[in-house]
């Protein structure tokens, strides 16, 4: 019987608008065949690319796309998914989100989320070459990595644009041990008091 490093634990994957979004519908499958329970939130420009709907069949879960989704409970989508996930991975990350989440800009679901969410964070960034390197981007990872998130470096090679150099994606299984790694070092965390 295979293992299931994850046993159950909640993952939440953050999915932002890059071509690479394709991608994270293999990071999904990886994550539950380790015996992740996925949790997708989406990003309107990632929804361009990819349904929730494909998602949702992957994750065998809802997913989130609006900060006013339905929910089923009182409390709000994106405070209850914070207070029950081990972890918070944004794959692929653009350099807008990334620029959110270095300055704390919720203004979405993934990014509401994101500042609620008080336990380990990784992030894989994915976009053009000028915008992985340019000033603000490396800045504002570098504040994420201060803060504790665990970047996992873009590869290098050709992006969809026609042009050559990082900005590439991280593969699929380096991601998921980053995440792997993140949950190791952290503990589970026990469920939280619910809110009176």
């Amino acid at each position: 019987m295979a293992t299931k490093p994850f046993g159950n634990t909640t993952v939440l994957l953050g999915v932002s608008g890059s071509i690479a979004v394709y991608k994270a519908c293999d990071l999904v499958r990886g994550l539950v065949k380790r015996g992740a329970d996925v949790h997708v939130l989406m990003t309107a420009n990632a929804a361009a690319f990819v349904t929730p709907m494909t998602f949702q069949t992957l994750s065998r879960n809802p997913v989130t796309t609006g900060l006013f989704d339905e929910i089923e409970a009182w409390e709000p989508g994106h405070v209850a998914l914070a207070d029950k996930a081990a972890v918070l991975a944004v794959a692929p990350a653009t350099a807008n989100v990334i620029a959110k989440l270095a300055c704390g800009i919720a203004d979405d679901a993934l990014t509401s989320t994101a500042l609620a969410f008080g336990g380990p964070v990784v992030i894989a960034p994915a976009m053009n070459t000028g915008m992985y390197t340019h000033p603000a981007t490396v800045a504002n990872l570098a504040t994420l990595s201060r803060r504790g998130a665990a970047v996992v470096k873009a590869g290098t090679g050709e992006l969809a644009c026609g042009t050559t150099g990082p900005g590439r994606l991280a593969p699929v299984e380096e991601i998921i041990a980053a995440i792997e790694r993140a949950v190791r070092a952290s503990g589970r965390p026990a469920p939280r008091v619910r809110r009176p």
